[in-house]
């Protein structure tokens, strides 16, 4: 069985500088890498969001996948109906700190070219998704 997550959004905090915790977005599913593929993409569609936050069996974050990563994966060469978002998620990370400030987390996110990082505790649970402003 595959776990879906779904959290309340926070309230905002002040903008003047504020920690990652402070500006997170703690809405939207997390799922557990166990989930296909085609699963993913259906969570996607229903909760109206561009990304999912990804989970170990033991509930530590793994990373971050995107509907547009999920489609790629789903229409290349090596597609199965069994592929599992384990298999297409890579390394773990990258991640942020709830305490690095939002300015920090922002120049990392530009610089390697990232829309959205997950938000981790010191135990490596997600906590929210920090997205850059558009």
């Amino acid at each position: 069985m595959t776990l879906v997550e779904m959290q309340p959004r926070p309230a905002r905090a002040a903008p003047a500088h504020r920690t990652a915790a402070e500006a997170m977005d703690a809405g939207g599913p997390q799922v557990c890498d166990d989930m296909t593929v085609e699963v993913a993409l259906s969570v996607i569609a229903s909760a109206r969001t561009g990304h999912l936050l990804v989970c170990d069996n033991d509930g530590l974050c793994t990373g971050l996948l995107t509907r547009a990563q999920l489609t790629a994966a789903r229409d290349g060469s090596a597609y199965t109906d069994r592929v599992q978002l384990r298999d297409i998620l890579g390394d773990r990370g990258p991640f942020t700190s709830p305490v690095t400030s939002v300015a920090e987390a922002q120049h990392a996110m530009r610089y390697s070219r990232l829309d959205a990082l997950p938000v981790v505790d010191e135990h490596g649970n997600a906590l929210g998704i920090l997205a850059l402003a558009r």
